[in-house]
């Protein structure tokens, strides 16, 4: 039985629900009147059901494609306008129980370096990441409840924000790592995370009980449930994702935007982001070996829909993508990219000794240095954003989404965008950046429609370039 409001994983993603949808949608799928009638309702800026969303996905009208990019181009601006909020991951420790047959980390890869960071190994990664001009990170580590407990990620993000080095500071650590309990959830929120990051990796069942063979994430009920047992403990930004390849990306997306709306339906506050991760080669991992994955157009397809179905969610796409398909995506709905990425433990402080020994999860596609991806960002005529400012002003959960489904949430993020962009420019990029990304604040702060607030960006940008940090409205 289907039930957005269950708490039972079974209900709110109901198999039966997502069969008939599908079926729905091959019936439909040339439907022009019902495919215009569903583009008009995402016009209105409300979002779409999993079964709207579904017919648009089947549908191949090159008209309706065309309308359908169109409009995720439109919603993506005005909900996030022209910024690109930058992060890196920091893998932690890759010891791990499970037996993840996607993962190099799994229990029986018995050639991977494993590796788990000491708090001071932790310190050197953190400052080659501020020596890049990183504000956000997103930690990662195996589920291991011996070597990698809620003690050590409670401890590593205590360690992290106590780094100070030149003008660097980690101002925000987002936490993905393991299905857990309400009480750990709880404990993570007073470590003062931001987002609590969990894919689903496939929500077909039979699917990812065989993907999952041995250890704790074989539970599916468990990890599906997890994002409300993270809300439960007072963690109110969460992110959604499935690993696209894994299993048919239809029943995928249709299963994705369906937990989207059993968490606002629950508890009125929807996924803070949604990733779109496709499987990649790993240590000992084939892509080609599994038999769904998807072609880069049906990728840009996905993201667009996502963004028209799900308007006020942040998307995220990471280095597991090339700079072709990143240069594609962004303008259809992706507002956060991940840049200078090492998937290994302790790739950042000595890349070489990482590099000889493979600890990776994934092989990067997007090998740019942070400062080349700014560049670039630049010169596409976006804002990269190192900003925290939300998550450090208390506009989480139903906050940030009353601001955001309101599209008045540019009205402090466009500033803060180009403080934190004004920071980067004066203490970590090279002269060629530097210049194009002064001519890109010149031109933005003319935008910024509030006299009142572009008056006072303008002063805090000054003060910047005279030394001082960390201005947020």
């Amino acid at each position: 039985m289907y039930d957005v409001k269950s708490r039972k994983a079974e209900e709110f993603i109901s198999d039966e629900e997502i069969r008939e949808t599908l079926a729905y949608a091959d019936a439909n799928r040339e439907n022009a009147e019902l495919i215009d009638s569903i583009l008009a309702k995402a016009g209105e800026r409300k979002g779409l059901s999993h079964r709207e969303a579904s017919v648009l996905l089947a549908c191949e009208l090159p008209d309706k494609l065309e309308k359908i990019y169109a409009l995720a181009e439109q919603i993506k601006k005005d909900y996030y306008g022209n910024r690109i909020v930058l992060f890196a991951p920091l893998y932690l420790s890759n010891y791990c129980v499970n037996s993840c047959v996607y993962c190099p980390y799994h229990l029986k890869n018995r050639h991977i370096a494993r590796k788990k960071l000491t708090q001071e190994e932790i310190v050197r990664e953190v400052t080659a990441l501020q020596d890049m001009g990183h504000k956000r990170l997103a930690i990662e580590a195996g589920e291991d409840p011996v070597r990698n407990p809620i003690e050590y990620i409670l401890e590593s993000i205590d360690t992290i924000y106590g780094i100070r080095h030149k003008n660097g500071a980690i101002r925000r650590v987002n936490v993905n790592i393991a299905a857990t309990t309400v009480e750990n959830y709880r404990r993570l929120r007073e470590a003062g995370i931001g987002t609590y990051i969990l894919f689903q990796e496939t929500y077909h069942r039979k699917s990812y009980e065989k993907l999952h063979p041995a250890g704790p994430k074989h539970d599916y009920a468990y990890h599906t449930e997890a994002m409300d047992r993270a809300m439960e403990g007072g963690i109110d930004d969460v992110g959604l994702g499935v690993l696209f390849g894994l299993e048919l990306y239809r029943y995928e997306f249709a299963g994705l935007l369906m937990h989207a709306e059993h968490l606002e339906a629950v508890h009125g506050v929807g996924p803070h982001t949604i990733s779109v991760p496709r499987v990649k080669h790993a240590d000992d991992i084939d892509p080609s070996s599994f038999d769904n994955g998807i072609s880069d157009d049906t990728f840009a397809k996905i993201c667009a829909l996502i963004r028209i179905s799900v308007p006020y969610t942040g998307m995220i796409i990471s280095t597991r993508e090339s700079r072709e398909v990143r240069e594609r995506v962004l303008p259809l709905g992706v507002s956060q990219i991940s840049g200078a990425s090492k998937t290994s433990v302790g790739g950042y402080a000595d890349p070489g000794a990482a590099e000889e020994v493979t600890s990776a999860q994934f092989d990067v596609s997007d090998q740019r240095t942070l400062d080349e991806v700014v560049n670039w960002l630049i010169k596409l005529g976006y804002i990269p954003s190192f900003c925290t400012a939300c998550y450090r002003e208390g506009r989480t959960g139903d906050r940030f989404m009353e601001l955001c489904k309101n599209m008045q949430i540019s009205n402090c993020c466009h500033p803060n965008a180009l403080m934190t962009l004004k920071e980067y420019l004066e203490d970590y990029a090279g002269p060629e950046t530097k210049q194009a990304g002064m001519e890109l604040i010149e031109r933005e702060l003319g935008q910024i429609p509030n006299p009142k607030v572009r008056q006072t960006t303008y002063e805090y940008i000054h003060d910047i370039a005279e030394g001082k940090r960390d201005f947020r409205f």
